[in-house]
C-alpha cells in the first residue's frame, strides 16, 4: 500500500468526529447504516468509498467498538436535543 492510499483510507478526528480521510464521511454516517442491517457493499456504493476506505472504516468500527459507540449516542443525543429546540 501506497502512502497516499493508506492516508486516503485512514480514520482520523474532525471538528465533525471520526472521519474517513479525505471525505467528509464520519463514522457515524457508516454507523447509521450498518445498524440498519445494510451490507457493507451497499454502504460502500451509497456513500461513494473505495472498498479500502470500507474497509479501513469497519476495522475501525470493530476494533475501537465501545468508544465508536459512544460517540455515536453523543451525536444522536446532540441532533435530538438541536431538533428539540427548533421545533420549540
Amino acid at each position: 500500500m501506497t502512502s497516499m492510499s493508506y492516508q486516503q483510507a485512514a480514520i482520523v478526528r474532525t471538528e465533525r468526529g471520526l472521519a474517513i480521510a479525505g471525505t467528509r464521511i464520519t463514522l457515524y454516517d457508516v454507523m447509521d447504516y450498518l445498524l440498519e442491517q445494510y451490507p457493507p457493499k451497499f454502504i460502500r456504493s451509497w456513500l461513494r468509498l473505495t472498498e479500502e476506505q470500507m474497509s479501513v472504516a469497519l476495522s475501525y468500527i470493530e476494533d475501537n467498538r465501545s468508544t465508536v459507540e459512544s460517540e455515536y449516542r453523543s451525536v444522536l443525543n446532540e441532533v435530538e436535543r438541536t431538533r428539540q429546540y427548533w421545533e420549540q
